[in-house]
């Protein structure tokens, strides 16, 4: 605690002082592009990964980057959801996963969840990417780590259509959805190719922008 005590002192006094016409803007509202859903893992930060400033991105953060399926029952997710998409207008969003997600291991062996039932039942929302990755090599062992990893953001991109406001935006065309998955290891990103049913590089799925 000490450490980010003395990063706060740091920020007002440098990092504050080198941004102050932005957070005077920001000060009164916000108008980000990118509504960001990534995990809770500590080892993720989303403005560092997309070199962003404050404002840029609207962030959702929860155990293995879930969306869970619309419902009537009201939920974080459900609510920044809707409030990204419809008040604030994002023309994009993406959903985030890692390398090493402690949230997919568990679905890959649930044994260990009993002493969290919480996270347990949170988890239940990426079974069918675990089931889906049991079925293609006939069983779910963590040498499968990356296959589910890769099925769960497919998963929630598909959760993610279920929601009212999403649903509408898309077909106004007026939303993206975009399906990452980060490796912290090497700090490389690889997008889902709905046309592929694949993860390519980030250099491959944007080339129009990384070119210019």
């Amino acid at each position: 605690m000490e450490e980010i005590v003395r990063g706060v002192k740091r920020f007002q006094q440098q990092g504050y002082p080198e941004r102050k016409a932005l957070f005077k803007e920001l000060a009164n509202g916000q108008n980000p592009e990118v509504l960001f859903i990534t995990c809770a893992d500590s080892r993720i930060d989303p403005n560092l990964l997309t070199n962003s400033e404050p404002g840029d991105l609207f962030i959702c953060r929860n155990a293995g980057n879930v969306v869970p399926p619309h419902s009537n029952a009201t939920g974080g997710m459900t609510a920044s959801i809707e409030f990204a998409v419809t008040v604030l207008s994002v023309a994009h969003i993406v959903i985030c996963g890692h390398t090493d997600c402690g949230a997919m291991k568990g679905v890959i062996d649930p044994t260990g969840l009993d002493a969290v039932p919480h996270v347990k039942n949170w988890l239940g929302h990426c079974r069918a990417a675990g089931e889906i990755v049991k079925a293609k090599y006939g069983k779910l062992e963590p040498v499968h780590m990356n296959d589910v990893i890769e099925a769960n953001v497919v998963m929630q991109m598909a959760h993610l259509k279920t929601h009212p406001a999403v649903a509408v935006k898309l077909a106004q065309k007026a939303v993206s959805i975009h399906g990452w998955v980060y490796d912290i290891k090497n700090g490389k990103v690889k997008v889902y190719n709905e046309l592929e049913d694949a993860f390519v590089s980030l250099e491959e799925a944007y080339a129009e922008f990384i070119g210019k």
